[in-house]
């Protein structure tokens, strides 16, 4: 089966590459494509977070990881299945966030984010509100280089 998705959106940023950490300080610009109408971000500024799923559009086809790796290749860490990791070369390269919402330009069919991890020209996907009853109801479990490797990730 072939999947055909269109980017909604580009984000737009001071960030040219990819780069693992400091994420908190870029702020990032969600821009609607042309033929995304601007009605389509009508009640957004009501909620404060939204989830962005976008494309790692800059991770080369031949570094796809299908197996396993070691988290941001350090030997350090264990190795993990992929889909055990957030790394970037996933099989279908789609990245998942969550942004705080700065405010919403209707009229300039923008959305302007803090904490946005992907690279300036990222093709947006799709947004989603961030609603309380979507999240976890129990405790988060994680292993230790996790929060290692997400500690200047921020």
């Amino acid at each position: 089966m072939n999947i055909t998705v269109k980017p909604i959106a580009v984000a737009h940023n001071s960030r040219r590459s990819p780069q693992d950490d400091d994420w908190a300080r870029i702020p990032t610009r969600i821009v609607l494509e042309s033929d995304v109408p601007a009605e389509s971000l009508a009640g957004m500024d009501t909620f404060s977070h939204l989830e962005i799923i976008y494309y790692f559009h800059m991770q080369p086809e031949n570094g796809i990881v299908t197996g396993s790796d070691h988290p941001r290749e350090n030997t350090t860490w264990p190795k993990m299945g992929i889909f055990a990791q957030r790394k970037k070369a996933r099989p279908n390269r789609l990245g998942a966030t969550i942004v705080e919402i700065d405010h919403v330009d209707v009229t300039e069919r923008t959305i302007h984010v803090r904490r946005f991890d992907g690279i300036d020209g990222t093709p947006v996907l799709d947004i989603k509100p961030l609603m309380r009853e979507f999240l976890p109801v129990s405790e988060i479990r994680q292993p230790g280089w996790s929060t290692e490797l997400m500690r200047d990730y921020w």
